[in-house]
């Protein structure tokens, strides 16, 4: 009897270690599938180039609006397990713009909470005078006037992952539809997990 209950208990065993684990689903949580990874897709009119960092993962490059002088650039980061926290990073983003009226740009940021695929996102959406520095550190790049940034943090339990548009005003406004379309194509990728 003992035997046959043992023999039953490794057949059970056997079949769940078998069993691939599912992308989470929206309203379930990231952390019940397994992965170290996100996958997503550009949308159509997104131009993937190489990225001009060694910290992003993935860059695109997005068509100017009649009448600016630039394009626009998209890219992806993700540090390990660090990166700070969520407000941390829209304060550091808002104080990379300066407001016409001298008001801190974190006023006048429009920020939004959405879940995808199991995904906490918190995006950023604001404009003005834009200010970058080159590393963490560095000094600031030149003042670029009437730039706009759509930003988000996506939290996983591999640490924060970081979307981040930005460019002219009018060419983001442009491509703000489908920056919002790209943010719901984010998923845990893991299809490295199975075997």
């Amino acid at each position: 009897m003992l035997a046959r209950l043992i023999f039953a208990l490794c057949l059970t065993l056997t079949a769940a270690c078998g069993q691939k684990q599912e992308p989470a689903k929206d309203g379930q949580s990231a952390s019940a599938a397994t992965f170290n990874t996100l996958a997503w897709t550009a949308p159509q009119g997104w131009i993937e180039e190489k990225p001009n960092s060694g910290m992003r993962l993935s860059q695109y490059r997005l068509a100017r609006a009649e009448g600016d002088g630039e394009d626009a650039v998209c890219y992806v980061t993700h540090f390990p397990g660090t990166g700070g926290s969520v407000e941390a990073n829209l304060d550091r983003w808002c104080e990379q713009f300066v407001q016409p009226d001298g008001r801190p740009s974190s006023e006048a940021a429009k920020v939004n909470k959405a879940k995808h695929n199991g995904l906490q996102q918190t995006t950023v959406d604001v404009s003005g005078t834009f200010r970058q520095t080159t590393t963490p550190m560095g000094p600031m790049s030149e003042e670029q006037p009437n730039f706009r940034m759509l930003g988000a943090v996506i939290e996983t339990p591999v640490g924060p992952w970081f979307v981040k548009l930005v460019g002219p005003e009018r060419t983001v406004a442009r491509w703000e539809k489908s920056f919002y379309e790209f943010m719901k194509s984010f998923q845990p990728d893991t299809r490295s997990q199975s075997g």
